[in-house]
């Protein structure tokens, strides 16, 4: 008998459905592992590099409300400078090193105290500070912040009903200033404390003030809690609009302190 017809009997005998399990299983074994060096393994070492930057270098993140309009509007996305302060072990929020901190009028992404949920918010109170709010307008140390018109063109990426319905100034936060938006006509805590900050801690705000979930309400937020510092506007679509890209918001700095000249009077 050949080698051709012993294999034909092999297959056709009661045994032969087990050899075929074996001849597949073994085929399969051999692809799987020729698929495994050849392909998987080098994406999903690729796969771990990239999460392993978002997590300790740089990510970006996605905005869905309107807390911090009009700097950050909803459909933007940002970028995160994870480096801004510190050095993180990847998925944790534990330090390895540290070189800065975070500056009074840094806009930050951090954990929520309240829920672990991830926000973007204005640090507006350092470890130390005593923060107040007096009908919306901002209290630091005992002075009240000043506050200046704002310029037209600021607004210009503003939903006409979000002009109509809010009204929006400079604030002049320790030689930082940023734009700043109150809704008079809506439900929100405009008066608080004072508040003294917690050593390591400090104190969010929204620069939409009267729509924003922040300090006021869960607390100051510890050091550790803090991911990153928001920088810049990688992309942007109008939710309103189909989701239509807004160019002009493209790689745009969030906090252009130049074109948001105070008005200076006499």
């Amino acid at each position: 008998m050949d080698g051709h017809n012993h294999r034909q009997f092999a297959l056709n005998s009661p045994h032969g459905g087990r050899v075929k399990a074996i001849v597949n299983t073994a085929t399969l074994r051999s692809r799987a592992r020729y698929w495994w060096r050849k392909e998987i393994r080098w994406w999903l070492v690729l796969g771990l590099i990239i999460f392993s930057i978002r997590s300790s270098l740089a990510d970006w993140s996605d905005v869905p409300t309107g807390s911090m309009k009009p700097t950050i509007l909803e459909g933007d996305r940002i970028y995160v400078n994870k480096l801004a302060y510190d050095l993180k072990v990847p998925f944790t929020t534990r330090h390895i090193a540290e070189w800065s901190n975070p500056r009074r009028g840094d806009i930050v992404v951090f954990f929520s105290p309240r829920d672990g949920q991830r926000l973007v918010k204005r640090v507006v109170g350092l470890p130390g500070d005593t923060i107040e709010l007096r009908h919306d307008g901002l209290v630091l140390n005992g002075q009240p912040v000043k506050y200046q018109p704002i310029a037209e063109e600021l607004l210009r990426d503003l939903a006409v009903a979000d002009r109509a319905s809010s009204v929006f100034a400079v604030e002049q936060l320790a030689g930082q200033p940023h734009a700043v938006a109150a809704i008079p006509a809506a439900p929100a805590l405009r008066s608080f404390g004072p508040s003294k900050v917690p050593e390591g801690h400090y104190f969010m705000m929204g620069d939409n003030r009267d729509n924003s979930l922040d300090s006021r309400y869960f607390g100051s937020v510890e050091r550790k809690r803090i991911v990153g510092q928001a920088t810049t506007v990688a992309l942007s679509f109008d939710r309103e609009n189909y989701w239509f890209p807004r160019w002009q918001r493209f790689f745009t700095a969030l906090d252009h302190y130049p074109r948001i000249a105070p008005t200076h009077t006499d």
